[in-house]
């Protein structure tokens, strides 16, 4: 692992690190009142269990982010690339606040829905740059989708 590989991995892991925390931030309103009067699908799952994966995607995703830029922002592939990994990183922290601090469940799955087709775009363009980068990606996507699915149960349940 080169040096430079390994600061711009650090810094993008970092960088999704932070955006994990907003979305806990976010999240703590609708945790503490909201969420637990919720009706829930029976597959849901505990609280810890689902922070700890969403922890592990972030550091996933600025692994893969890390490799595609240390390939060099000034080249164009890159640069798409990364723009796409920034816009989707903006669309999962705003699913965050949609969803637990605004209690809109409905409009948190328009925003997941967006999300996950961002997700397979950021791929597209990873996979052309580096394709490790575009795998580490996958299990974020297949974790975004059982969201989607989750997000969609909440809603049908306590409309």
């Amino acid at each position: 692992m080169t040096k430079k590989l390994l600061i711009r991995s650090s810094f993008a892991v970092l960088i999704c690190l932070i955006f994990g925390f907003m979305g806990t931030v976010a999240t703590q309103t609708g945790i503490a009142e909201w969420y637990p009067a919720l009706t829930k699908p029976r597959f849901s799952v505990d609280v810890d269990i689902v922070s700890a994966v969403w922890i592990l995607m972030y550091i996933l995703m600025g692994l893969a982010a890390g490799i595609v830029w240390s390939k060099g922002f000034y080249h164009k592939w890159v640069k798409t690339a990364l723009y796409h990994f920034g816009f989707q990183l903006f669309l999962n922290g705003f699913w965050f606040l949609l969803f637990f601090a605004l209690e809109k469940p409905f409009i948190a799955l328009l925003d997941l829905a967006v999300l996950f087709i961002m997700i397979l775009f950021t791929i597209k363009w990873f996979r052309i740059v580096n394709t490790l980068a575009a795998y580490l990606l996958i299990p974020y996507a297949i974790w975004v989708l059982l969201t989607i699915v989750y997000n969609f149960e909440i809603w049908r349940l306590n409309s």
